[in-house]
């Protein structure tokens, strides 16, 4: 497409004389400012996409893909229920859970929290917080006086494995003076952490058995969590499901729907975000119109004696066309290699600047997440750099066109 002459012409062109400072200043100017919109437009795709992926997948993993509760009771003999929805297609996991909220008690610290019963085998299965036990052993979480609490609710009340701690239940037994409530002391067998603050801080595990005794829901539980092969495909299991149960009294409910208005947001901050950003890139991209035009007007002459000398118009505008692609191209590379690097070290960047500051950038009691996750979609990347290099040839386009109209004669006239 460009020949040997063009791409010298073009190439001298790039390459500033004494008195051409200026006109190459602004070019290096669009460059960087092009590479830095690439760079920070890959970057904030990257970590909104961490952050969406890392949210979705731990309070997913701790909640379930989708729910089976009964409005205002309990679910009993659900067994049968189980068993049914284990025959539903990509079912990967089912976990009856009985739920109860309560006062934690110990020494000093109260707080609210809620008991969540779970048999000890489903624990294992729910990698969610048994890959994430940090004290005590799986096989301790057994018996009437055995529970599993948060790092952060460990750390506040300054329990360990081995310590008690007093759970009130409001369900208690009706006495002439009133109701009163269920008071019992038991004993930390686990510490976990799910990666959560909500979670770490206020829920308690504890065997099915025991849970069900302490909440007076004998043989039933509150809800039964259900995980599937593909959380983003859940829609058909939970028609499914729907279907298999064929019970009124249960309400079946997916994280497209408890969770559909946090997620649309998040999705619409994204889109929004990449339209600011795009902007940077358009802002540098009228910057290269600005240095090509200024190009074409310092080489009126120079053009005016290559006509002169036999250069066509099209030569003349494929010059100044790759004169002004170069630019973006190597901005687009050079933020291209900015953006992916720093996503690719985006963790070590964090320990760096905490270490430098003494200051944690997000602190869990603050922020739902302890880290800031990065995660390269590449056909968004590839994105990026489409419309970057588009964005660019755009702007060489009319600047160009005027080089290859310029008329030699009306040029040299008062040479």
């Amino acid at each position: 497409m460009f020949n040997r002459f063009e791409r010298v012409v073009a190439g001298r062109y790039l390459r500033a004389r004494r008195g051409e400072r200026f006109v190459s200043i602004i070019a290096i100017f669009s460059l960087i400012g092009i590479a830095l919109g690439v760079a920070t437009l890959i970057i904030v795709m990257a970590v909104m996409n961490g952050f969406r992926a890392d949210l979705m997948g731990r309070v997913l993993g701790l909640n379930g893909d989708l729910n089976i509760f009964s409005a205002g009771h309990s679910i009993t003999n659900y067994q049968d229920d189980v068993v049914a929805i284990k025959g539903v297609k990509n079912v990967t996991r089912v976990t009856p859970m009985a739920e109860g909220t309560v006062l934690i008690d110990a020494g000093s610290y109260s707080t609210g929290g809620v008991v969540r019963g779970i048999a000890p085998d489903d624990l294992r299965d729910l990698h969610a917080l048994s890959d994430t036990v940090i004290d005590g052993k799986l096989s301790d979480f057994q018996g009437d006086d055995a529970v599993a609490v948060g790092a952060t609710l460990a750390a506040r009340a300054g329990l360990s494995v081995g310590s008690k701690v007093t759970l009130l239940s409001p369900q208690g037994r009706a006495t002439p003076f009133g109701t009163m409530p269920r008071v019992r002391a038991y004993r930390v067998a686990l510490v976990f952490d799910a990666g959560v603050n909500d979670y770490d801080t206020s829920v308690v595990l504890m065997p099915m058995e025991a849970a069900q005794r302490f909440l007076m829901m004998p043989n039933a539980v509150s809800l039964i969590q259900v995980a599937t092969k593909d959380a983003l495909e859940v829609t058909p299991v939970t028609r499914a499901i729907a279907q298999r149960l064929d019970d009124p009294r249960l309400r079946v409910m997916d994280w497209t729907q408890s969770n559909n208005a946090f997620l649309g947001a998040l999705t619409v901050q994204q889109n929004v975000m990449f339209l600011i950003l795009t902007l940077i890139i358009l802002v540098a991209a009228f910057n290269v119109i600005s240095s090509m035009i200024m190009m074409v007007k310092d080489k009126t002459r120079d053009i005016a004696v290559l006509r002169t000398l036999g250069a066509s118009r099209g030569a003349i505008m494929r010059i100044f066309l790759m004169c002004g692609a170069s630019v973006g191209v190597s901005g687009t590379l050079i933020g291209f290699g900015i953006g992916v690097v720093f996503c690719l070290n985006i963790e070590r960047i964090q320990h760096g600047v905490e270490h430098l500051t003494h200051t944690s950038l997000f602190n869990p009691e603050f922020y739902y997440l302890e880290h800031l996750p990065a995660k390269l979609v590449w056909s968004q990347v590839i994105e990026v750099m489409v419309m970057s290099l588009a964005l660019s040839f755009l702007a060489t386009l009319y600047p160009s066109w005027r080089a290859a109209k310029t008329d030699p004669i009306e040029a040299l006239r008062h040479e």
